[in-house]
């Protein structure tokens, strides 16, 4: 009888004991899981994408592009930015950036000292890579690692052979600037006179102005009195062209000119439409985006080391109103 109860009592402790081990070993199973995907999570890349238009249906597009990249290549992406061209808060968050180690950084160039010191000093210090996307700078203040975006050059010289053609060889062409002439627009600049100054009776001139609504509407009625014969306008930097088309077409109408500009502002496509401008260079918002993340990934898994520093051009093709979307 008492055999037969120690018996008894050996099954249980031992079936007791069976599971006791199972439970144990599927505790330190668990424990060791739970680091290793803390791990996993905190070992993507962090990618910060910066620009002063946040908001805009270009940006809109960049980000969009930049998002389903980073998503598909596995990386961590913030969107960042400012309304308005807000450059001092632009700057400010850089910084920030920088500050916050981030493993990359994907910015909306801009040509200025502060800019060219935070990429060229700070993020360098830190390990940061820079890639400029959209807007470019020189490469050799800026220490930026590439440039992703549209061949400002190429798109100016676009946009020219599309006004001789419509215009002749022959007329007075403005081109309206901003008075900041940031790196781009220079280039643009060269790429509209590279073509234009091929033709000996094609006259360009060159006006500067700041962005500000009052302000673009008087350089352009000074030119238009300085030149009551001119033919045509090309606004190479697309914040002033609505500006430029409404005092046009309050001095007269629209349809004696021949009037261009390009598309990284949100009032250029209603333009088009509307018939108030003859052309625009469309660019690849979404493209820019999702190459600026590709570029950062192979740069940061030493894939690509070094990017081409001349940069990653991005599709780009002129638009008239008739083929406006």
């Amino acid at each position: 009888m008492h055999k037969t109860i120690s018996l008894a009592l050996g099954s249980i402790c031992a079936v007791f004991l069976f599971f006791t081990m199972i439970s144990a070993i599927r505790f330190v199973q668990s424990a060791w899981q739970v680091p290793q995907t803390q791990m996993q999570e905190t070992d993507r890349y962090r990618l910060v994408l910066i620009t002063q238009d946040l908001g805009t249906p270009f940006w809109n597009k960049v980000g969009e592009g930049a998002e389903e990249e980073a998503l598909r290549l596995g990386a961590n992406l913030e969107v960042w930015g400012t309304y308005g061209e807000d450059r001092e808060d632009f700057l400010k968050q850089l910084e920030i950036a920088i500050d916050s180690k981030v493993d990359g950084i994907i910015v909306q160039g801009m040509d200025e000292d502060q800019f060219d010191h935070l990429t060229k000093v700070k993020a360098a210090f830190s390990g940061i890579p820079v890639i400029t996307v959209a807007s470019d700078v020189p490469m050799s203040e800026s220490m930026r690692k590439t440039y992703v975006g549209s061949d400002a050059r190429a798109a100016g010289k676009m946009l020219a052979e599309r006004l001789v053609q419509d215009m002749g060889t022959k007329g007075t062409v403005v081109l309206m600037g901003d008075e900041r002439e940031e790196y781009d627009q220079k280039r643009r600049v060269e790429g509209v006179r590279g073509v234009l100054d091929a033709y000996p009776d094609i006259r360009v001139e060159e006006v500067t102005t700041s962005d500000e609504e009052e302000k673009v509407a008087a350089a352009t009625q000074a030119v238009m009195n300085r030149f009551p014969g001119v033919n045509a306008f090309v606004s190479v930097d697309a914040n002033l062209t609505a500006a430029m088309v409404q005092e046009i077409g309050r001095r007269s109408q629209i349809a004696p000119y021949h009037l261009y500009s390009f598309d990284d502002n949100p009032e250029i496509l209603p333009l088009l439409r509307q018939g108030k401008l003859d052309g625009i260079v469309e660019q690849s918002p979404g493209e820019m985006g999702q190459t600026g993340v590709r570029m950062m990934m192979r740069w940061l898994d030493g894939e690509t080391v070094p990017l081409d520093t001349e940069g990653y051009p991005t599709a780009i093709r002129v638009l008239t109103t008739e083929d406006a979307p």
